[in-house]
């Protein structure tokens, strides 16, 4: 490919996605979320939802059909809860005491990058945040997913085409994927959100558009003195195990209170979890990681498979999860790090300050800005770690996989994509939602005059300073 090449190819691209645009920029808000609904339906139809599992699992060797399936039907009905509940067409907030109404934009072009661990619901996911506020969508999938991300494209285009929408809102970047493609989009774009490798983060933000992206995950859950020990245990089995641990909210490390270290790991052992010998624990060191780096042969298999690679001894046979034991977290530990596998590195605590103290030196390895977790019965031990650590996300008794990306018994929105904030070097501190896809037109009129006398702001620092 000539270097001209992909700057001509990106600019057709862009062409057909503003053409796009402009034939559905007089849309009304109906109109607007009939066309995300027509997209959720693209992956959310129980054939589809099965079909794009199976050619991700197949073509990227990543993860789990079944949790897959989940992904693609949960996370696409949890977002489309949420949207439409969202206001992204003409005045979104009108406040007349204040004199203010706001209307909404869209932000032109996005160029979603997307990854090889999610190759159908992250780009459905983003492609809804996109088309709900009128913007158009432009997708550069993982190389290695391009064909499931394809399907999933084709799938959307179809479902707009059918409710009288232009397809091209939503494209793909043709292929093969390259780096050279998908940095002159993140150019030619008029927004950049990526999900995926921190290095792909870095050239957004360095792409001169506007960017978003998302922080690497490497979760630590602390286990407290007072947690419910078997209800603690399957939530964890139940994340830690969901897609083979390729979620970046996936359980990497357990922080358990020493007091219940014991009862916690016979809890977790119930749950199907094995407790490796140290001879066990040198051959997951020794074949987890190639040359510092996580070996793309060992992650995101299936336990059955891991057990096999490890040569983990007959108590091992139905575990579904493994855990590693270390004495405290060690920056020059791999085990420290986010390792995308079943393998869950435990750990003992003292106490809370002890726990807060372990979870610093982790996220300072990796994973700083994402999130945590913890199960406990002590609100005030929450509490704390959510004033002491540097995350967005302090998840209370729940499965962290499950929770961190939104769910119908939480608060926070339905995503694929986990804002860390400046902790993580991300320009947000929340779960990636709608009002990232809109500008804001602010219409502004007079009010009657709120300046309050200099004695009201100045008076109490006057008294104790001087003047």
């Amino acid at each position: 490919m000539t270097s001209t090449e992909p700057r001509t190819t990106i600019q057709g691209l862009v062409e057909k996605a503003r053409n796009a645009m402009a034939q559905f920029a007089d849309a009304t808000q109906a109109q607007a979320d009939e066309a995300v609904t027509a997209l959720a339906w693209a992956i959310y139809e129980p054939g589809r939802a099965r079909a794009l599992a199976e050619m991700a699992v197949a073509q990227t060797g990543l993860g789990d059909i079944e949790s897959k399936i989940v992904k693609n039907q949960r996370k696409t009905f949890g977002c489309l809860r949420d949207l439409s509940r969202v206001r992204s067409v003409g005045v979104i907030e009108d406040m007349p005491a204040k004199g203010m109404v706001k209307y909404a934009k869209p932000v032109g072009v996005v160029a979603a990058v997307t990854p090889s661990t999610n190759p159908t619901a992250t780009p459905v996911n983003k492609a809804m945040f996109a088309i709900k506020s009128r913007n158009a969508v432009i997708i550069a999938p993982s190389p290695s997913g391009w064909g499931a991300t394809s399907a999933a494209v084709d799938y959307m285009r179809a479902e707009l085409e059918k409710c009288g929408y232009p397809a091209d809102l939503v494209q793909i970047l043709p292929k093969p994927v390259n780096k050279a493609l998908t940095q002159e989009l993140m150019e030619q774009a008029d927004l950049v959100v990526v999900t995926g490798s921190q290095n792909n983060v870095r050239r957004a933000y360095s792409s001169g558009t506007p960017a978003i992206g998302v922080g690497a995950g490497n979760v630590p859950v602390v286990i407290d003195a007072d947690a419910d020990l078997d209800d603690a245990a399957v939530k964890i089995c139940r994340s830690k195990t969901f897609d083979n641990a390729t979620s970046c909210s996936s359980e990497n490390s357990l922080l358990i209170h020493d007091s219940v270290y014991d009862d916690a790991i016979a809890a977790l052992r119930r749950a199907g979890g094995h407790l490796c010998s140290r001879e066990e624990k040198e051959r997951i060191r020794e074949r987890l990681w190639t040359d510092g780096k996580l070996n793309r042969q060992v992650i995101a298999k299936d336990a059955d498979t891991l057990r096999d690679i490890f040569e983990l001894g007959p108590e091992a046979q139905g575990a579904r999860f493994f855990m590693v034991e270390e004495d405290r977290p060690d920056p020059d530990s791999p085990f420290t790090d986010e390792k995308l596998s079943l393998v869950l590195t435990v750990y003992r605590v003292r106490d809370i300050d002890d726990a807060k103290a372990q979870l610093d030196t982790i996220l300072d390895v990796c994973g700083k800005g994402h999130s945590i977790g913890i199960h406990t019965n002590t609100p005030a031990h929450a509490e704390q770690l959510a004033e002491s650590i540097d995350v967005v996300r302090v998840l209370v008794n729940q499965a962290h996989t499950m929770g961190n990306g939104g769910s119908f018994d939480n608060a926070l929105e339905f995503t694929l994509s986990m804002g860390g904030g400046t902790w993580a070097g991300n320009s947000i501190t929340e779960n990636l939602n709608a009002r990232h896809f809109m500008n804001v037109t602010h219409l502004v009129r007079t009010i009657p005059l709120d300046q309050p006398p200099e004695e009201e702001l100045f008076g109490a620092y006057w008294k104790q300073h001087g003047r």
